[in-house]
């Protein structure tokens, strides 16, 4: 009585909330199994099954709570006090107690207790546990201490997040959220409501489980009366029955595919991706096609330098510096990524010989230099400016055109005398992660832009991407996608879950790179990349591939050991206690099965 007494009464506990609900679960199965156990006189059949069926939930919410501690390890990243500056003295304060705009210090080597902007000091910042970023990322006070209430708008380089560790240098922040909204927070509950995001195979074991388990009743107790037919005793025949009962419980059916999305959703966690549920993380899994963002998710989303080339023997060191000077008097954008193309890539700064400057909308500018009018602009200028093109000239700028870059003729006074071209160059990382993708299974990778489409099929060659649609609005990506889910099935779209919303949203799987400290992002997409790192991509494909592939090895397990058990025990082969044994065996397989998700490594 004693052993059904501590083996049964957690068991009956849970059997009887079921119950309430109209659901007879695996809890209800055993505990009828072990009163019929008692009813034939097998007390001691009947404390076995209750104690190995204990044992066995005992050590598979042990195991389990091995990938709920991956989880709640995020919650404990943040640091309990902070470092508060009032005029000139410092406080230390709880992080509850913090307010938006509060200064706050950060010691080197120390964890940074919000998230806000660097208002003093440099540092290398190792936020790992909110990207997934392998080495420390250089962050830098911002220039201008003006308009701070949008975090999501600011500057990479300038923000900082919660439980991210500071390097060598101290540090001022302003407070820009407070703890309960930080991004880490915000991770964790979102990590958190992603376990209960039932996945496809859930659901359909669920259903499973309403039909087989009342089957399974019925056809026991058509069992226990099998000695009005066959030579046998009634208590022979309940015998049977209660062994059948115990070996057609889905014990690991239950348990497999939870625990499967539940390590896969930990073990992305930590690699710096949010994946919201079952669902996303399957579908993720099985599709092989791809829709991308170009502005800011292939390509770096900011012109830069391509091309300075000066004509007819120009001394190209003049050339440059005169181009700087004049572009330096500028605030377009082209003009911006020319001055910050020269510095960088020929070592070349302004030296303020140019006036004059005259900007023509659409067209380019104008300005005196060392006695010369300088024109910087596109053909119709050259061509209102009555400045003669020589027609290889004009073959080349259609050239440089037709490959997707924006192309500029620079003439002196009436005579051209070099050429610029710029260009949203494509992500350093873009190419090699568009070859680990089609590694993998992806079959289609097709971008999606409102540049010209020229422009996508010149980024599409050098990248290696299937297709490039140019020339859409937000509305026509939107169409494309539901096109492409009609031709295939189910496709991803790769964005910055903002101006990508609609499309996103009517995607399969919405994939937002960038996510970090960005609300929108992490609200509208299904799959959020923390950092805008997009060679993460592969790793949570390669990630949800691996998951997709462990639930259906626990599916075939748990369904195999029940296919192989109920015959055992209906023909007597195999006694209660040797079917307890083997299905909570098959159960701790199952779940061992699923927590080797914990391990996947990022190059897997």
């Amino acid at each position: 009585m004693a052993a059904y007494f501590f083996g049964g009464w957690f068991t009956l506990q849970e059997a009887i909330s079921k119950i309430k609900n109209a659901e007879f679960e695996i809890d209800f199965l055993m505990l009828v199994a072990a009163a019929g156990a008692a009813y034939i006189g097998s007390w001691e059949e009947g404390a076995l099954l209750l104690f190995l069926f204990a044992l066995g939930h005992a050590m598979e919410k042990y195991a389990m709570s091995k990938a709920k501690k991956s989880i709640e390890a995020l919650g404990n990243l943040s640091p309990k006090t902070a470092l508060v500056k009032k005029g000139n003295s410092i406080e230390e304060v709880s992080i509850d107690d913090l307010q938006i705009h509060d200064i706050i210090v950060v010691k080197p080597n120390s964890k940074i207790a919000a998230d806000g902007v660097i208002i003093k000091g440099s540092s290398s910042i190792d936020q790992s546990s909110i990207t997934g970023e392998s080495m420390p990322v250089d962050k830098t006070a911002i220039e201008d201490d003006i308009a701070l209430d949008d975090f999501a708008t600011l500057n990479k380089e300038n923000i900082v997040f919660t439980g991210t560790i500071n390097g060598n240098n101290a540090l001022e922040v302003k407070v820009l959220k407070l703890s309960k909204d930080s991004t880490i927070a915000r991770l964790v509950t979102m990590v958190s409501e992603a376990e209960d995001q039932k996945s496809p195979t859930q659901l359909m074991t669920k259903r499973f489980e309403k039909v087989f388990v009342p089957v399974i009743i019925l056809f026991v107790i058509a069992l226990c009366f099998a000695y009005l037919i066959l030579d046998e005793t009634s208590r022979d025949s309940i015998y049977r029955a209660i062994s059948v009962l115990v070996a057609a419980s889905p014990c690991a059916l239950a348990i497999s595919t939870p625990s499967a999305v539940l390590s896969g959703i930990a073990r992305a966690a930590r690699g710096g991706v949010l994946i919201k549920g079952g669902r996303p993380l399957e579908d993720l899994g099985s599709l092989t096609t791809i829709a991308f963002d170009k502005t800011g998710t292939l390509t770096e989303g900011k012109p830069s330098l391509t091309k300075a080339i000066p004509f007819e023997g120009l001394d190209k060191n003049t050339f440059l510096k005169m181009v700087a000077d004049v572009e330096h008097l500028s605030a377009h954008p082209l003009a911006k990524a020319i001055v910050k193309g020269l510095k960088e890539q020929y070592n070349i700064t302004p030296q303020n010989k140019a006036s004059n400057i005259r900007a023509i909308q659409g067209k380019g500018i104008t300005a005196d230099y060392e006695g010369a009018k300088i024109t910087i602009g596109n053909q119709r200028l050259m061509k209102d400016k009555r400045i003669s093109i020589p027609d290889a000239i004009n073959t080349q700028m259609n050239n440089l055109l037709a490959s997707g870059q924006t192309a500029m003729l620079v003439a002196q006074d009436d005579k051209i005398i070099g050429m610029l071209s710029v260009m949203d160059v494509p992500r350093p990382a873009a190419k090699s992660t568009l070859s680990k993708l089609k590694a993998i299974g992806i079959e289609k990778m097709i971008m999606l832009t409102g540049d010209h489409q020229n422009v996508g099929n010149a980024i599409a060659a050098q990248i290696g991407l299937t297709e490039a649609k140019g020339d859409l609005l937000p509305e026509d990506k939107l169409q494309v996608i539901k096109n492409l889910k009609e031709q295939y099935g189910k496709i991803a779209m790769v964005g910055d879950g903002v101006n990508d919303a609609p499309a996103m949203a009517n995607s399969t799987v919405g994939i937002a790179m960038g996510a970090a400290g960005s609300d929108v992002a992490l609200e509208t997409a299904d799959v959020a990349l923390m950092s805008d790192k997009i060679e993460n991509l592969p790793f949570v494909i390669g990630l949800s591939r691996k998951s997709k592939a462990i639930i259906k090895q626990n599916l075939w397990i748990s369904l195999g050991i029940v296919a192989l058990l109920i015959p055992s025990t209906l023909f007597g082969w195999a006694s209660i206690g040797g079917a307890v044994a083997i299905h909570e065996g098959s159960t701790l397989i199952v779940v061992v099965n699923a927590l080797r998700l914990l391990g996947y490594k990022k190059d897997a």
